[in-house]
C-alpha cells in the first residue's frame, strides 16, 4: 500500500535565526545596564598619602605574659592588634609592613599617591635643613665647647677654694672660742691648764 501523506521529522526544529537574535539583544541590555551602575557611582576620591602623626606603639606590650582563652578579644590576644583593618599580625616587622600597605592605607580613605610638591615647598625644606646643620654646628662646635668646659672647671675651682676657706675659718672660730672657755675653767679652778696643747 503506497502511502501518499508525508513522512513528518519527530524531532523538534529551532529556529536559529530568532535565537540569535535574543541572543544579541540580551547582550545589549547587559552592556547597558554595566554601564549605568559604573555612571551612577561616581569615582571614589581619596586622599592622599600622608605621614603619619601619631608614633607607632611596638614596646608596650614587650616582655609580658597574657592569658588567651577562646573568649579573648582579638584586640588583647598575642601580637600587634590593627582596629582599622580588625586584623592580628604576630610580629612587629609585618605590623609595619601592614600599616604601611596599600590595604591599610585604603581603609584609612588614602590611596598610596603623594602630593607632589611645588618648587617653593622645596626650597623652604632646604631652607629649614640648612638651619637645623647650622644649629648643630653651633652644638657641636668643638673649640668652643673645649673653652666652655675650661671655664666651668676654674669656676669650680674657685668654689671649692672658698668653700675650703670658710670651713677652716669656722673650725679657728671654733677652736678659739674652745680655749677661751678652757683658759677660763682653768682660772677659775686654780690651774694654770690642763696640760694638753691646742687641737690640731
Amino acid at each position: 500500500m503506497a502511502s501518499s501523506s508525508k513522512i513528518e521529522d519527530h524531532r523538534r526544529k529551532w529556529d536559529r535565526d530568532e535565537y540569535e537574535r535574543l541572543a544579541a539583544q540580551r547582550i545589549q541590555e547587559e552592556l547597558e545596564a554595566h554601564d549605568r551602575a559604573h555612571h551612577k557611582q561616581p569615582p571614589v576620591k581619596r586622599e592622599l598619602l600622608k605621614q603619619r602623626d601619631y608614633r607607632v606603639d611596638l614596646e608596650s606590650k614587650l616582655g609580658k605574659s597574657i592569658v588567651i582563652t577562646k573568649n579573648t578579644p582579638s584586640s588583647q590576644t598575642g601580637g600587634y592588634y590593627c582596629n582599622v583593618c580588625d586584623c592580628v599580625v604576630k610580629d612587629s616587622i609585618n605590623f609595619l609592613d601592614h600599616i604601611n600597605g596599600k590595604k591599610h592605607q585604603q581603609n584609612l580613605g588614602m590611596s598610596m599617591r603623594i602630593e607632589r610638591s611645588s618648587l617653593d615647598q622645596v626650597k623652604r625644606r632646604f631652607e629649614v635643613n640648612k638651619k637645623k646643620l647650622e644649629d648643630k654646628k653651633k652644638d657641636y662646635d668643638l673649640e668652643l665647647r673645649m673653652k666652655e668646659l675650661k671655664e666651668e672647671e676654674e669656676k669650680m675651682k674657685e668654689y671649692r677654694k672658698e668653700k675650703k676657706k670658710e670651713r677652716k675659718r669656722k673650725l679657728e672660730e671654733h677652736d678659739e672660742s674652745e680655749d677661751s672657755q678652757r683658759s677660763e675653767l682653768a682660772s677659775i679652778m686654780g690651774f694654770s691648764g690642763f696640760g694638753g696643747s691646742k687641737r690640731k
